[in-house]
């Protein structure tokens, strides 16, 4: 979901907050030269930008206003923004600028743009004009994000729902959770063509994100607020029934959704199985000359206590929805670390290390029942897996040689 900068959002909130003030005098005094709509963004090349986005445009003929309101605005630059991010403490804003700039942006960005024209009364645009210029208030517009359940799609979502004078009907059931459809499902399908985008987020998310949800819950992709919204229909207090979109049409064309996105030479599943096949050959010839090869053991397991510490972390600290339980830290945990000083002094001196005993139980029987384990893992983790197997194989072997 495309985001501007502070920097840029704050010049442009000079020009604009002098007309948002006059919002409401102004939906009053020429209702009909009003059009509030939808926009509905393309998919970007950044990670950030893969799902879309969702803003609000406002349009006042009599005024000559034409501004974008967007809840998308974060300061990258904040102190500590990565460890907050982590921990799911990230606080984004609503944020105001002028169309024409928000439409060069995203020409230059080739991000293809869809406009819904809401079919609100006089009085709904009243109200919403309201409640965004109460939500852009310095004391009101910074929020704390999550991404699955409160972002740049959702809140504006949630405003136009409480601006109608009625009930908003969606033509399909938005709380059954019976749509065969997860979260991984929805990161799955806008990542296609970014697989180690992909592989970062299928690590970090633990089984809930394996669960089914709900259509309202989906609606945390924007394409997903802009296919619902285009057959909703408004009931007013009155029993009268209307089209919540007037009309939707394509306010910015570039043409690059039409071709496809080219996959990355070099894929997790690749990189995986290049690594396993060096490790299985490194392993067979340790074995053959009686060699423990201690230093593979010492990249491989520092490596995974390392992924293992920021799985445990996201899964014991982070608010993020749906880290945790997550059945990876089976293969990846903090002990790879804590344990590497004494697993290594022992392997080194070819003694059995219990440590690399348990390993191999634990990474045997995670192998075995990576069918029925209540999570989905990427198939990359497999050869991932089988490198630390085998390693702990080959202690084994080792020492019982020399025993025997």
């Amino acid at each position: 979901m495309k985001l501007y900068s502070l920097t840029f959002c704050f010049s442009i909130f000079l020009l604009l907050c002098p007309p948002a003030a006059r919002a409401q005098e102004s939906t009053k005094n020429a209702p009909d030269s009003i059009r509030i709509s939808l926009l509905t963004c393309a998919s970007g090349e950044e990670i950030y930008s893969l799902f879309g986005h969702t803003a609000i445009r406002y349009e006042n003929y009599t005024r000559g206003i034409d501004a974008v309101f967007n809840y998308g605005i974060f300061n990258f630059n904040a102190p500590n923004f990565i460890l907050r991010f982590a921990l799911g403490e990230t606080d984004y804003q609503l944020g105001a600028g002028n169309y024409e700039r928000f439409a060069a942006e995203y020409y230059y960005l080739e991000r293809d743009v869809w406009q819904q024209e809401l079919n609100l009364t006089s009085k709904e645009k009243e109200k919403l004009v309201a409640l965004l210029e109460e939500n852009y208030r310095p004391e009101n517009r910074v929020y704390r994000y999550n991404f699955f359940y409160d972002n740049c799609a959702t809140r504006p979502r949630d405003l136009i729902e409480k601006s109608i004078d009625g009930t908003l009907q969606y033509a399909d059931n938005m709380t059954d959770a019976n749509t065969g459809t997860s979260f991984r499902d929805l990161l799955h399908k806008y990542s296609e063509g970014h697989p180690w985008s992909r592989f970062g987020m299928d690590l970090c998310m633990g089984s809930q994100a394996d669960k089914a949800i709900n259509r309202r819950l989906m609606m945390f992709v924007p394409f997903y607020v802009q296919e619902y919204f285009n057959r909703a229909r408004i009931t007013d207090n009155g029993g009268q029934s209307r089209p919540l979109v007037l009309n939707e049409e394509k306010i910015i064309t570039t043409g690059s959704g039409e071709a496809e996105q080219p996959l990355n030479d070099f894929t997790p599943m690749q990189a995986a199985l290049f690594l396993f096949i060096l490790t299985a050959a490194a392993t067979i010839y340790g074995i053959r000359r009686r060699k423990t090869l201690w230093g593979i053991d010492l990249v491989l397991f520092f490596a995974a206590g390392v992924a293992g510490c920021i799985l445990a972390f996201l899964a014991l600290f982070s608010q993020h929805p749906a880290v945790s339980p997550n059945y990876l830290l089976f293969v990846f945990h903090p002990l790879h670390l804590l344990c590497l000083p004494c697993m290594l002094n022992r392997v080194r001196k070819r003694k059995r290390s219990r440590y690399m005993l348990a390993n191999f139980i634990v990474l045997t029987l995670f192998i075995l029942l990576w069918l029925v384990i209540p999570q989905r893992f990427p198939l990359a983790v497999l050869p991932l897996a089988l490198c630390l197997l085998i390693r702990s194989a080959s202690n084994l072997i080792l020492t019982y040689d020399k025993k025997k």
